[in-house]
């Protein structure tokens, strides 16, 4: 047995063999304790978490994440007036309907309540109103430990 993957190699170590003959481990190898385990099982999360994260990436829009130049918004804009719908935009400019919505959004050519995504264009979901009102975790926290206690 030859794993050419690191994720092999930590499974294999997880699963007590030696990742390369899949021999066990000695019952004394560093290998089995269980911080050793349970780092072994931490850097496998990560990479599948990665794995994961690089296909969704994969998946995306080529202009995701890139910065609007005029000629686009000018492009964005004309496409609307024209009648183009916000999907038939997104898929024009190679961008999420979010982008596109959020862009439009922020232009004042489009509505929240149009919007076909959640969210308004700074990127907070409706689902968490107290993240919009501008107190953090912090605060939230204390709001709810105040209120349990019958404190103001």
């Amino acid at each position: 047995m030859m794993p050419a993957r690191p994720i092999d190699i930590l499974n294999a170590l997880i699963q007590g063999l030696d990742p390369h003959t899949g021999e066990p481990l000695a019952p004394d190898s560093a290998l089995n304790r269980a911080e050793v385990l349970r780092a072994l099982l931490a850097a496998a999360a990560a990479l599948e978490q990665s794995r994961v994260r690089a296909q969704r990436r994969a998946q995306l829009p080529e202009n995701v994440g890139r910065p609007w130049s005029e000629a686009e918004v000018a492009q964005l804009v004309a496409g609307l007036r024209a009648g183009e719908t916000p999907a038939a935009l997104a898929e024009k400019h190679r961008r999420t309907l979010r982008a596109i919505e959020a862009r439009l959004e922020r232009m004042g050519l489009l509505r929240p309540d149009q919007r076909q995504t959640r969210g308004g264009f700074s990127g907070v979901s409706e689902a968490a109103p107290a993240l919009r009102t501008g107190r953090g975790r912090g605060a939230r926290a204390a709001a709810g430990r105040a209120g349990r206690s019958g404190r103001p």
